[in-house]
């Protein structure tokens, strides 16, 4: 008699422990938003899934509705308070406007045996940008280089060369620079427009020189290609009649 009560409880315990151990999905989202994507754009996400019943849950297969598709699982078993990752790609191609897609998880879970996850967006259509039109400016020289040819001892001499912009942007003469003191120089305008024109004009001192003369004006400028311009001036200095 004994063992049969024994028995019978023995049975009533597996019974219920049995109706009360089960797996339990869980997911720490079930729903995201992508927002606006561009047509023909490539998007993805992962959900977090986790066991938090107490019993093995074992993910079967993964479904994913039209346009998207549901990567496996790390792993396929979850241990009570075990956790994986359901990673999912969302391919914009061909597709236009409101958009909602589902991933379907299938687990040994009782109650939740086709488990959902969802997520939205809206497509629009890709426009082509035009490229922006970068503007520089771009300084001509009338003539890089400038000889005075035979000049008497004493004399100044002088010379205006030509400056052009010939790029689409404001052409800034940012300085200008003699090699020497018996040398000088002054632009007619420190910024062009484009297309416009203007001069510079380089005065040279040659008292106290003599024979072939060389010296150089450097322009500095925001031309890109030129920032640097040198004019070259020569002379032959000859002496003085007395």
């Amino acid at each position: 008699m004994k063992k049969l009560v024994v028995l019978l409880l023995l049975v009533s315990f597996v019974s219920n422990y049995a109706q009360f151990s089960a797996p339990k999905i869980s997911a720490k989202k079930t729903f995201h938003d992508f927002g606006t994507v561009v047509e023909g754009q490539v998007v993805n996400t992962a959900f977090e899934i986790s066991n938090t019943g107490n019993a093995d849950l074992t993910i079967n297969n993964v479904q994913a509705s039209c346009g998207c598709t549901a990567a496996k699982p790390d792993k396929n078993i979850l241990k009570p308070g075990e956790k994986t990752a359901i990673k999912v790609e969302f391919n914009s191609a061909n597709r236009l406007g409101p958009q909602e897609k589902y991933v379907y998880v299938m687990t040994n879970d009782p109650k939740s045996p086709d488990f959902k996850l969802n997520f939205t967006c809206v497509v629009v259509q890709k426009t082509e940008s035009k490229p922006v039109e970068v503007k520089v400016p771009k300084l001509k020289l009338s003539k890089n280089q400038y000889d005075f040819g035979k000049v008497e001892e004493g004399k100044l001499v002088e010379v205006k060369i030509g400056l052009k912009n010939t790029g689409k942007g404001v052409l800034e003469i940012q300085d200008v620079k003699t090699s020497c003191g018996c040398t000088a120089a002054l632009v007619s305008s420190k910024k062009l427009n484009a297309g416009e024109s203007g001069n510079i004009r380089i005065e040279l001192d040659t008292a106290n020189r003599e024979g072939i003369f060389t010296r150089t004006v450097t322009i500095f400028s925001n031309d890109p290609t030129g920032p640097n311009q040198v004019i070259t001036l020569t002379a032959n200095i000859i002496k003085r009649k007395a």
